[in-house]
């Protein structure tokens, strides 16, 4: 099993004022569109980025206006280190609403929202390039079965931990990842909370060596059967983990002219 985090998908509600902010703000270039029954999916990310660096999707409901929940936490983009102030300042500078600046944040890092409210925090890193995805942070409700289910499931390494006085933060990613590829981060809020999922977070992707083969191998490891790959016309599944988090499974043919498998 491949697990490199394939892409990250929000749902907005106007497609062409999100795609403007992220081309605009983030520098990104749109890689690949498909225009489907009601609905289009965009592809974006920095012109230069790793082969294994994720892909944000942007997917566009006609008639419909995402509801951002609080289950799912936030994007995060790179910027290389000793840049973060005048990254925040440049976003600034050209219309971006302040949100959560360097300042508020002890230097570390900082936070922005995009026209539907994502929202994306900007780290120092000396890798990957400049705006690229860094992590995804979900919360969880239990911080040992979210840890199992990525250790197990998909094999994944838990890389990094901070451990506050009310919660916690875990990074996990796939065994030997390259620095430029995109981390899960799990939050582990201690007051015992739930949370709401509303419906413009959509998913998390990895991709995977052979869709019916690793679906197989997700089975035997118990994970939730969700959309088969027989109920996606065998070309991707869906699975979920323990808090109802959609996860969607694909091949990646570096060689085809699509980046999507119709």
């Amino acid at each position: 099993m491949d697990g490199t985090l394939d892409h990250v998908m929000l749902r907005v509600s106007d497609l062409q004022e999100s795609l403007d902010w992220y081309q605009t703000h983030l520098e990104y270039e749109e890689k690949d569109r498909y225009e489907g029954d009601g609905f289009t999916i965009v592809y974006l990310g920095p012109e230069d980025m790793h082969e294994d660096g994720a892909l944000l999707e942007l997917t566009h409901n006609e008639g419909e206006e995402p509801e951002v929940g609080d289950a799912w936490g936030h994007i995060a983009v790179r910027v290389p280190e000793g840049e973060l102030e005048a990254a925040y300042e440049g976003l600034m500078e050209g219309g971006v609403e302040d949100y959560r600046d360097p300042e508020s944040c002890g230097g570390r890092y900082a936070f922005v929202k995009d026209p539907d409210g994502h929202e994306i925090e900007i780290v120092k890193r000396d890798h990957g390039a400049r705006w690229s995805l860094d992590h995804t942070m979900i919360r969880v409700e239990d911080a040992d079965e979210a840890i199992g289910f990525w250790t197990r499931k998909f094999e994944y390494d838990e890389v990094g931990r901070w451990e506050a006085d009310t919660f916690a933060n875990y990074f996990l990613e796939p065994r030997d990842a390259a620095p430029e590829e995109m981390s899960v981060e799990l939050t582990y809020n201690y007051d015992g909370r739930s949370y709401e999922f509303g419906d413009a977070w959509g998913h998390l992707c990895v991709r995977i060596d052979d869709l019916h083969d690793d679906w197989e191998t997700l089975m035997t490891r118990e994970a939730a059967d969700y959309r088969d790959p027989a109920d996606c016309d065998d070309l991707y599944a869906f699975t979920k983990d323990q808090d109802g988090h959609e996860i969607e499974l694909i091949e990646r043919d570096t060689d085809a002219e699509s980046l999507f498998p119709f």
